[in-house]
C-alpha cells in the first residue's frame, strides 16, 4: 500500500483528488490539507511513501516544503502539481529533490500512475514542461545580484538590504539597476516579480 499525503489550498480540489486516489487499488490517502507547512509536519508525524503538494500554498509553497522533506523525511518522495508550469519552477523542483512534477491539467488517472512510479523510485516530468523547460533562457543574473533581490522581495529599503547582505548601499542600488536593466523592467519590485517567474528567486 503506498500511502500518499495530499496538500492543496483550494478545498474542492483537494476533496476531489481524494475521492479521485481512494478508488485506486494500493493507494490510501493518509491526511490531507491546505498549507505548505501542515504538510510538512503532517509528514514528518505520518511519514507517508509520497506527498503530492501543490506548488502555490499558504505557509510554504510547495517548492518550500519540497526542499523541508528532502532534508527532514528523505524516505518520501514528492510530486509537485500546478497550473503554473514555468521552467523556471521546474528547474527548482529538480534541484529541491522533486521526483515528480505534474500539470493541474493532467488527466486525472494521471496522477495515481505519477504516484506509483515516484514511489517505485522512478522519476515523471511532463513531457511539455520538460521541452519548455530545455528550450528557456539562462538566468543572465550574477549570484549576487540574486541575493540583492531576493533580499528586496519584500519591499525592504535600501540600507536595510545592504546591512543584511553586509554591502555598502551604493553597491546595493548597482546590483539592482543591473539587476532591472538586464531583465528588461522598470524597476527593482518588477524584476523580483520576474525573476520569480521564471524560477530564478
Amino acid at each position: 500500500m503506498i500511502r500518499v499525503l495530499l496538500a492543496d489550498d483550494h478545498l474542492l480540489i483537494r476533496d476531489a483528488l481524494v475521492l479521485l486516489l481512494d478508488t485506486e487499488p494500493g493507494i490510501e490517502v493518509v491526511a490531507d490539507v491546505g498549507r505548505g507547512d501542515e504538510a510538512v509536519e503532517r509528514a514528518l508525524a505520518l511519514k507517508p511513501d509520497v506527498a503530492v503538494l501543490d506548488l502555490d500554498m499558504p505557509g510554504l509553497d510547495g517548492l518550500a516544503a519540497a526542499e523541508r522533506l528532502a532534508r527532514d523525511l528523505p524516505g518520501c518522495q514528492v510530486v509537485i502539481v500546478t497550473a503554473h508550469g514555468r521552467p523556471g519552477n521546474l528547474r527548482r523542483a529538480m534541484s529541491a529533490g522533486v521526483r515528480g512534477f505534474l500539470g493541474k491539467d493532467a488527466p486525472g488517472a494521471r496522477l495515481a500512475q505519477v504516484i506509483r512510479q515516484v514511489a517505485g523510485g522512478a522519476r515523471y516530468i511532463d513531457p511539455q514542461l520538460a521541452a519548455d523547460a530545455l528550450a528557456a533562457e539562462e538566468c543572465p543574473l550574477t549570484p549576487r545580484e540574486l541575493d540583492t533581490l531576493r533580499a528586496a522581495a519584500d519591499g525592504a529599503p535600501v540600507a536595510r538590504i545592504a546591512r543584511a547582505l553586509g554591502l555598502s548601499e551604493g553597491t546595493v542600488r548597482n546590483y539592482l539597476s543591473a539587476a532591472v536593466t538586464k531583465l528588461g523592467v522598470d524597476n527593482r519590485h518588477a524584476a523580483v516579480r520576474a525573476a520569480r517567474d521564471l524560477g530564478w528567486l
